[in-house]
C-alpha cells in the first residue's frame, strides 16, 4: 500500500464514524464495516484486510494446498476491495477451474504466480539483481523475479551463470554490479552466492533449491552451504523460496 492508499483507508473509517455519529447508519451497521476494515470471513478463510495498512503489502495467497472454489473466493473478495492480488504456488490444473478471475489478472506457469493489480504499482529506480546457476533452477528465480516486478521493481535476469563455468558470470560483472539488491539461486552445492559476493558490495539475498543429485538432499546441501558462506553480506531464505526472496528484495530496494 503506497502514501495514497493508506489515507485513502484512514479516510473511510473517518467518513464511516461520521455517518454513525449523524445517524445515518446504525451501531451494528458501523461495527460490522468496522470489522470489515480488519479482516473478512469467507467461511473457509479469514482473510487479512489491514495488513497492507499495517505492513505496506497487502496478503498473499498461498495457492499449494487450496481448492480452485477457496482459491476463487479469494481473489474475488480482494478484487472487490480493490487490492492488488498475487498467489503463489498456484499449479496450472488448480489454475485451469479457477473462476471469475479479472479479465487482466497474469498467470505464469513456470513460476506458478497469478497476479492482477488495481493499479500497477510506481515503478523503483534502482534494480533488483536476480542470478540463477542453471536452467533447472529457473522456476525458482522466475519467482523470485516476478515477486520482486508484482511489487514494482525494476529486474535484470542473469540465468545459467553457475559456477561450472565462471566466465559467463564474469561476463556478466558489470549488471551484478549495477544492481541495489541481488537473489542468487543455486541448487547442488550452493556456491554461487559465496562467489557473487565476493565480486559485489550489495546485500545478497541466496536462495537454495531443491535441484542436486542424493547428497544433495533435496536442497539440504545447498542450505548449509549458503548459510556456511565465507562472504559477507550474504543472507538465505528457506529452500525454493522463490517469493520471500523477491518479497525481502523489494523491501530491501525500497530502503
Amino acid at each position: 500500500m503506497n502514501s495514497e492508499e493508506s489515507i485513502a483507508a484512514s479516510d473511510k473509517l473517518e467518513a464511516l464514524l461520521a455517518a454513525f455519529k449523524t445517524g445515518r447508519i446504525d451501531g451494528e451497521e458501523t461495527a460490522r464495516q468496522i470489522r470489515a476494515q480488519f479482516f473478512t470471513d469467507l467461511g473457509h478463510t479469514v482473510l487479512d484486510t489491514d495488513r497492507a495498512r499495517r505492513t505496506g503489502s497487502a496478503e498473499v495467497v498461498f495457492g499449494a494446498g487450496k481448492t480452485a472454489g477457496q482459491i476463487s473466493d479469494i481473489v474475488a473478495a480482494m478484487v472487490n476491495r480493490s487490492t492488488s492480488v498475487l498467489v503463489t504456488r498456484l499449479d496450472q490444473a488448480t489454475f485451469d477451474q479457477l473462476a471469475n478471475l479479472p479479465a487482466n489478472a497474469q498467470y505464469h506457469a513456470m513460476s506458478q504466480l497469478l497476479w492482477w493489480h488495481d493499479h500497477p504499482p510506481q515503478p523503483l529506480e534502482h534494480t533488483v539483481a536476480v542470478v540463477s546457476a542453471g536452467t533447472s533452477d529457473m522456476h525458482v528465480a522466475e519467482e523470485a523475479a516476478l515477486t520482486a516486478e508484482f511489487y514494482g521493481n525494476n529486474v535484470q535476469r542473469i540465468y545459467d551463470v553457475g559456477v561450472a563455468g565462471l566466465h559467463r558470470l564474469l561476463a556478466r560483472l558489470d549488471e551484478l554490479r549495477s544492481a541495489r539488491v541481488l537473489i542468487v539461486v543455486a541448487g547442488m552445492e550452493g556456491a554461487l552466492p559465496s562467489v557473487v559476493g565476493g565480486l559485489v558490495d550489495k546485500p545478497i539475498i541466496a536462495v537454495p533449491t531443491s535441484v542436486g543429485y542424493g547428497a544433495a538432499f533435496d536442497g539440504v546441501a545447498a542450505l548449509l552451504g549458503m548459510m556456511t558462506s565465507c562472504a559477507s553480506g550474504v543472507s538465505v531464505v528457506n529452500i525454493d523460496n522463490g517469493f520471500g526472496a523477491g518479497f525481502l528484495a523489494n523491501r530491501i530496494n525500497r530502503l
